[in-house]
């Protein structure tokens, strides 16, 4: 049992007025207002400045650092980017006060929790930060605070699913990646740009679903599905909205709901630049992380933006000079015959370093006509994903920096959107879907002149000697535009048997240490996601695809940085709040 402690008699507080004693790790400071006496924690919990310095007047505390307020009652802040700040029972005997050094208002799960939630609503990085890194800390399952996020994204934010809740999902899936100080940097960032995305933007009130009858039947999928597809067509998500919670509240699984949604966004061309496919994967994508009962808020904020996105058979570039639209109309017509016909086909060795290649080339025409006939012979839609999302990296692992700073962003959309359909080829395959590894395929051809001149591949140094530490990638990274000299270091560092899962975090915190952009984050998920799918095959064209990934991924973070670093700055404020440190000391 925790033993009182001697804080001094009454009289000596009194002509104190404040008086700082040892609480076991902690120091509390003990004041005398208005004939009581009141113990509180000495660190302010916005920032830790010393409290005994502080102003008490009217009952209110005051911290003379950014003058947070604080009850000198209850402990309970005026200032929400504040926090509580802890109060400790008081024991009179006589003219003795004895303290408790165990506070009323301990920090709990929940209380975290709570904050967390607050600090989203209210926008609050560094109440954010805090309730992230305590949650981590003490062994919260980092996959229960993803979900506050994603319900609260889902929620209050009337245009829907955007970047921030992308960003969240991307960094959830490369937690495994990453230690312990990477995860909550990770889960931190996600949780920033949610909020920031989600600021003043507005409330979502689900429409609800059309009444469901027991007439209902297996039917009913094929018609809601043909109701979505026509309201998608026509722009109107009101209308797809209420059908989509129809189909939820019927009990459709999520490979029935996928199958519908991605049906109607494949209808047309590459639209919103590859966005739209990509955010409906990753809302899949989440819901198998924390479960399928947030169906509704989630799928339904895909339908906001469906009314005004592009649609790239309708723009020039895809129909002239060479017509790309009619081709790929042609081919789709064979689509559904080719696939139902896939089990009886003998597969045939197909020359994939060479479709690749020819992906990457100049003839748009011929590669439409041998993706066809790779299906034909047996290659599944999922594995020719796979290999233009590789043509897609190669774009970037050859992309010059003497193009226009912004076609970074050219080529890391047709990446991330050729990324997003190989995994929702994988969870369901569709003649419709199929239809987008087209459009990938498509774009990596638009793309081919930003590969003129092309960069050139590194090449490992044969030095032996030479020490190579995942540390100095991150100081090289200080530099802006060590695009080549990063890509080098990081062949040179695996072909001299550096480890890649280190690698693999040091990039991670290359990424997670900038205010990086939106893209960047999508950059670096799916690489590390299409990595792990070839690092489970060997032969020649995997390693050589690894690689491509490798350098593609360093490449574009070394490009976009170093940055102001704001929000990691903030991250490890709260990491030295929760480890007691004093940041208001000069270092």
């Amino acid at each position: 049992m925790t033993e009182f402690i001697y804080a001094g008699s009454l009289t000596e507080l009194e002509e104190e007025g404040a008086k700082v004693i040892k609480g076991g790790s902690h120091a509390i400071t003990v004041f005398v207002h208005e004939k009581q006496v009141y113990a509180v924690d000495n660190r302010c919990p916005h920032m830790g400045f010393p409290l005994h310095t502080g102003s008490l007047c009217d009952g209110i505390l005051t911290c003379h650092w950014h003058h947070a307020r604080f009850d000198i009652k209850s402990g309970g802040t005026l200032d929400p980017w504040a926090d509580d700040v802890p109060t400790y029972p008081v024991e009179m005997k006589e003219d003795e006060v004895w303290i408790h050094p165990v506070p009323y208002n301990k920090v709990s799960i929940e209380k975290l929790r709570q904050r967390l939630r607050e600090g989203l609503e209210q926008n609050l990085s560094l109440v954010i930060a805090k309730s992230v890194v305590g949650l981590m800390e003490a062994g919260f399952p980092g996959t229960e605070i993803v979900k506050i996020g994603i319900a609260f994204g889902t929620i209050h934010h009337q245009s829907g699913w955007g970047s921030g809740l992308t960003i969240l999902t991307a960094m959830t899936n490369v937690l495994p990646k990453l230690d312990k100080t990477g995860q909550i940097l990770a889960l931190f960032q996600g949780l920033v740009h949610v909020a920031r995305e989600s600021s003043g933007r507005g409330t979502r009130f689900l429409l609800g679903s059309l009444p469901v009858t027991d007439k209902m039947n297996a039917q009913s999928f094929e018609q809601l599905s043909e109701w979505y597809r026509h309201c998608v067509e026509v722009r109107d998500s009101q209308g797809a909205e209420r059908v989509l919670l129809t189909a939820i509240e019927f009990g459709f699984s999520n490979e029935q709901l996928a199958d519908m949604m991605m049906t109607a966004i494949t209808d047309h061309f590459y639209i919103n630049t590859g966005h739209t496919l990509d955010f409906h994967n990753k809302a899949f994508e989440i819901l198998d992380q924390i479960g399928y009962e947030h169906r509704p808020f989630v799928l339904s904020s895909l339908l906001p933006s469906l009314g005004n996105v592009s649609r790239s058979e309708e723009s020039h570039s895809w129909q002239s000079p060479v017509n790309l639209v009619k081709p790929l109309m042609e081919a789709f017509k064979e689509l559904p015959d080719i696939l139902a016909n896939a089990l009886s086909i003998a597969e045939t060795v197909v020359d994939e370093a060479a479709l690749v290649e020819q992906i990457l080339s100049d003839d748009a025409l011929k590669t439409v006509n041998m993706m066809v006939d790779a299906l034909k012979g047996g290659v599944s839609p999922a594995r020719l994903a796979q290999l233009v999302a590789l043509a897609a990296a190669e774009r970037i692992s050859r992309f010059h920096v003497q193009n226009d700073f912004r076609d970074w962003i050219t080529v890391l959309h047709t990446f991330t959107h050729a990324h997003a359909v190989h995994e929702s080829l994988r969870r369901s395959t569709t003649p419709e879907l199929t239809r987008a590894v087209f459009h990938g395929a498509m774009s990596v051809y638009q793309d081919r002149f930003l590969n003129l001149p092309s960069a050139r591949r590194p090449e490992p140094k044969d030095a032996e000697a030479e020490q190579y530490h995942p540390n100095d990638l991150l100081e090289l990274m200080n530099q802006q535009q060590q695009v080549a000299e990063s890509a080098r270091w990081a062949v040179n560092y695996l072909a001299h048997g550096g480890n890649k899962s280190e690698l693999f975090n040091t990039l991670g915190h290359a990424l997670l240490r900038e205010d990086a952009e939106f893209h960047t984050f999508q950059m670096f998920e799916a690489a590390i996601v299409e990595h792990a799918h070839w690092e489970k095959e060997d032969t020649e064209l995997a390693g050589h695809a690894q690689e491509t990934l490798i350098i593609a991924v360093t490449r574009y973070l070394a490009g976009h940085a170093p940055t102001a670093r704001e929000i990691p700055h903030t991250a490890r404020i709260a990491m030295r709040l929760h480890r007691g440190e004093k940041l208001f000391e000069d270092e």
